[in-house]
């Protein structure tokens, strides 16, 4: 099957073209939003876009539908608001997933704020469009999400983590620990770059050596950060939707949000985004929004889709709509992934099913994997599909 690789994400100064026009990413600060922050991104999204946004796995949100000239209007109005960087590439490398439960201003808060202020300065690693940070908070809850250096804080200072390393770097305070995290990053780029891209994880497959300064990963934590260079990192996603420490969480399907959902989260307060396609509202008491997911059980909630076709230029199906039948029929416990063509933009860890379309009315089964390994039923009909997920 053949599908193309960008090898970056789009951005808000560096849109990408998809099926139903420009997608524009916006990094909030923090993946923190105020009200009027939120309200004017939704009016944007009716007015410029399709009415259509996505919250993606790095706590981004997404403007869909956009043409050139709404495109150049919306990055205006982001300039603004505080949202825009200075130029496309310091926007790519503002790659910074906090954990939604981090207190305002407190430790991790600050270390993913001089992260992103280093990631930008001139003087920044040139590392590639993908390479990211998540910097997580007491209690710790990214290790599940994709990332190629972690901060981690425990007892007494915090961990440095590399994706896919048995090592990592210690410091006392958050400002040490952000630090030395770019420093981390650096200390990548020397090998870690082919051609414009790499991560971290596939340059200790071929470079296993640690930096000075590195100590052996505690073996309590080698469970959630396995250094088996086959194996993505443990899923340590919380509970939910439902009652978060500063708020409240709601699910959406696929992660999509539209923008009169956004309207109605902004009028109950300041949102977080967060990196499980789920939107945190702080200080909220089981809100009521049109459309979101409110049951932790919803079998939605263990379903990954991507935008699918038409939405995508290299979808071979409408990969949604067919998600949403398969939904009841997923067995408790179980997951499904089902991807549009074979590169899994969706969710790149494995599920219990994965299924990737072939045509528009056919499907490879994957069981227990990825888009791309080996397939164990290949060109099934729709119809054939819900009784292999009981």
């Amino acid at each position: 099957m053949n599908f193309e690789i960008k090898g970056w994400c789009p951005g808000a100064l560096r849109p990408m073209a998809s099926g139903d026009g420009l997608v524009l990413r916006i990094r909030t600060r923090n993946g923190r939003l105020e009200p009027g922050q939120a309200q004017a991104i939704a009016d944007l999204s009716w007015s410029l876009g399709n009415g259509m946004m996505d919250l993606t796995s790095r706590a981004n949100l997404q403007l869909r539908g956009l043409d050139a000239r709404g495109h150049g209007k919306a990055t205006a109005a982001l300039a603004r608001l505080g949202l825009l960087d200075d130029s496309p590439e310091a926007e790519a490398r503002r790659n910074v997933i906090l954990s939604p439960f981090a207190p305002q201003d407190g430790a991790a808060w600050q270390a993913a704020e001089a992260i992103a202020r280093a990631m930008t300065a001139p003087d920044a690693p040139q590392v590639p469009g993908k390479f990211g940070f998540a910097v997580d908070a007491d209690p710790p809850v990214l290790a599940g999400t994709p990332a190629d250096i972690r901060l981690r804080p425990q007892a007494e200072g915090w961990l440095i983590l590399p994706d896919g390393g048995d090592w990592a770097l210690t410091a006392r305070h958050a400002a040490q620990a952000a630090g030395r995290a770019v420093e981390l990053a650096r200390w990548f780029t020397q090998g870690g770059v082919r051609d414009g891209r790499g991560r971290m994880r596939d340059h200790l497959r071929r470079s296993p050596a640690a930096p000075p300064g590195a100590i052996p990963l505690p073996p309590s934590l080698l469970s959630k950060y396995p250094c088996d260079r086959a194996a993505g990192p443990a899923s340590a996603d919380p509970a939910g939707p439902g009652p978060a420490p500063n708020g409240w969480l709601l699910g959406f399907a696929f992660g999509q949000i539209t923008a009169r959902q956004l309207t109605e989260a902004a009028a109950l307060g300041p949102l977080r985004l967060t990196p499980w396609r789920a939107l945190l509202i702080e200080g909220a008491s089981r809100p009521q929004i049109g459309g979101a997911i409110l049951d932790p059980s919803d079998p939605l909630l263990r379903v990954h889709a991507c935008t699918g076709a038409p939405g995508c230029p290299q979808a071979l199906a409408d990969v949604r709509a067919l998600a949403r039948r398969l939904a009841p029929h997923l067995a408790p416990g179980r997951s499904l992934h089902v991807s549009g063509c074979a590169k899994g933009c969706a969710h790149q860890g494995a599920a219990s099913a994965t299924l990737v379309a072939t045509g528009p009315d056919r499907f490879d089964l994957i069981r227990d994997g990825r888009p791309g390994d080996p397939a164990g039923l290949a060109g099934l009909a729709p119809d054939r599909i819900p009784p292999l997920l009981r």
